[in-house]
């Protein structure tokens, strides 16, 4: 593994998960008829600490992005999964709660089960898939997924809405993070004209818009707890899914590689889901009344 896509992913990760914290402080205030609608980012965009969480946000994006062009997608998303310590380190400084049995236990499970999906698989760099209908498969049944989750969260709201917004949003920036992968290799080929000539750039942006009002909603409607794991857990496996399925992304696939791989993974889940339900994780303030305006904070 490269020690450069290795601090890349890191530091995008810490981005990212101090940014999340940020944006749910802020988006828990706003009102409930904002509720999966683009009226949520023009109130929100008020917000100074909210814009600080986007600033952070998109500063993650962009170190991703970076790490996405020097490593492979299978590589760099489990490494991005570990931005749920960095939000973890920040809450506990904001509610002084002791990191604890469960802490330690999330931490090891998720580092471990990183490490090991890595060591295990060995993921490195093939021949991208050039059938369309693979590619268009693939990221259809990714998008139809969250379409379909998205739907059922409309119909839920307050009670399992949020996972659900969480776990689509992930889909889709696990396909965002594919097609970045994709516009950076176009913009190496054939420079800007060929960036911008091509379906992934915009496609990019669409999910990227996509996905923050699902996680904004999701944010706005309950605690960092019930959100954030669904969508840590949700990005890095459907972004492998891409990776390995049209990327051209290779892994081992013997029988101890596999199992460790699945072992890993599913280390990486169950560390994602302890490190969420931390007592840390901010709960977020009283709902406020629908019609009540956002103040800054």
């Amino acid at each position: 593994m490269s020690v450069l896509v290795l601090i890349l992913a890191v530091s995008a990760a810490c981005c990212l998960g101090f940014g999340f914290v940020l944006q749910q402080n802020a988006a828990r205030q706003a009102p409930l008829s904002d509720f999966l609608s683009p009226r949520l980012l023009l109130d929100l965009v008020k917000v100074p600490r909210w814009l600080g969480g986007i600033g952070l946000m998109v500063a993650g994006m962009v170190l991703g992005a970076i790490a996405l062009g020097h490593g492979e997608v299978s590589l760099v998303e489990p490494l991005l999964a570990t931005n749920l310590l960095f939000a973890l380190a920040l809450s506990r400084k904001q509610t002084k709660q002791p990191l604890g049995r469960q802490g330690w236990a999330g931490l090891v499970l998720l580092a471990g089960g990183v490490t090991a999906f890595i060591v295990a698989g060995e993921p490195r760099g093939g021949t991208a898939v050039a059938d369309p209908f693979r590619h268009w498969l693939i990221i259809g049944a990714m998008i139809g997924l969250a379409l379909l989750l998205t739907t059922y969260a409309k119909r839920s709201r307050l009670s399992s809405g949020p996972v659900l917004l969480s776990l689509a949003a992930g889909l889709l920036y696990g396909v965002q993070d594919a097609l970045t992968r994709v516009s950076g290799q176009r913009f190496s080929e054939g420079g800007l004209v060929e960036l911008l000539t091509g379906w992934q750039p915009y496609a990019v942006l669409a999910l990227g818009v996509t996905g923050l009002i699902l996680v904004q909603s999701a944010f706005e409607t309950a605690s960092l707890r019930m959100s954030l794991p669904a969508l840590t857990a949700a990005q890095p496996l459907a972004g492998i899914v891409c990776g390995v399925g049209f990327l051209g992304d290779q892994l081992r696939t013997d029988t101890a590689a596999l199992t460790w791989e699945a072992l890993g993974l599913a280390a990486v889940v169950a560390g994602i889901v302890l490190l969420g339900m931390h007592p840390a994780m901010p709960r977020g303030a009283a709902r406020p009344e629908p019609a009540r305006d956002l103040q800054p904070s």
